[in-house]
């Protein structure tokens, strides 16, 4: 398996006690797969992410990269975050090229890298721009580029259009569809929009809340996807019935409250 999640808790300590936030989360994923993990508010999403990056470490339990077990961040894991996370100061280009500056790679080296995936984002003509002289979409684009510059085996996403309306989102989803299927890169996503989850995902993994858990694994099998896909049937079928999954658990998480 090339990403394993096994056997992972997560709580936090405070005043009332331990705070479970993630219970016996186990999943895989194959090389190449473009996969959701898909819940409420509460349902320690972003937590699991922060697992896999190596941003903070599991109660019990271990995440694995190609065999290797995770103890920090690194390069072979790319980050891209909701908020652009882009320094106003520095260009397009600058910002591309930071991660492979702090990892000490040699100027030319990193500006061939830098450009090379911004022409992949399609931002080469903007590298010179700062990020207030973009849009959101062009931000976000840019923090992916700066992302796939290191070059990484994974590359997770946390919720990265949450901030954007809604055109851009469509857009943007549409971009990342593009750049999964040319690269064969290894995509791992979360998100609280069942159907950016839908489009998106070959694979989803349906979160409980309090704690997180995977409820389902649910495997979407789309043909020809593009934004047309939302109108067809088989499209509305997995939109649905995720939507009773979630409703289903939430509501279950209630109850024990």
């Amino acid at each position: 398996m090339f990403l394993e999640i096994h056997q992972l808790h997560k709580h936090f300590e405070t005043a009332q006690g331990p705070l479970v936030v993630l219970q016996d989360i186990n999943l895989g994923v194959q090389q190449g797969e473009f996969v959701c993990a898909l819940g409420a508010s509460g349902s320690g999403k972003s937590t699991l992410l922060r697992q896999i990056a190596g941003l903070d470490q599991p109660t019990a339990g271990q995440v694995r990269l190609q065999g290797r077990l995770v103890r920090g961040p690194g390069p072979d894991r790319g980050m891209v975050f909701q908020h652009y996370t882009l320094y106003p100061w520095m260009t397009v280009q600058q910002n591309t090229e930071f991660g492979l500056k702090l990892q000490g790679v040699p100027k030319t080296i990193r500006r061939e890298q830098a450009s090379y995936f911004l022409k992949v984002v399609g931002l080469t003509a903007y590298a010179h721009l700062l990020p207030k002289q973009l849009s959101g979409g062009m931000k976000q684009r840019v923090a992916i580029a700066r992302a796939l510059a290191s070059e990484p085996k994974v590359l997770l996403l946390d919720e990265p259009f949450g901030a954007l309306d809604i055109h851009t989102r469509e857009a943007m989803h549409e971009f990342m569809l593009d750049l999964w299927q040319n690269t064969g890169l290894t995509i791992f996503m979360i998100t609280h929009d069942v159907e950016e989850a839908v489009f998106l995902a070959n694979r989803i993994f349906a979160l409980g809340s309090r704690p997180g858990t995977v409820r389902q694994v649910i495997t979407v099998n789309l043909p020809h996807r593009h934004r047309g896909i939302k109108r067809h049937a088989s499209f509305h079928d997995y939109r649905d019935e995720l939507m009773d999954l979630l409703r289903q658990h939430g509501q279950e998480a209630l109850v024990g409250l």
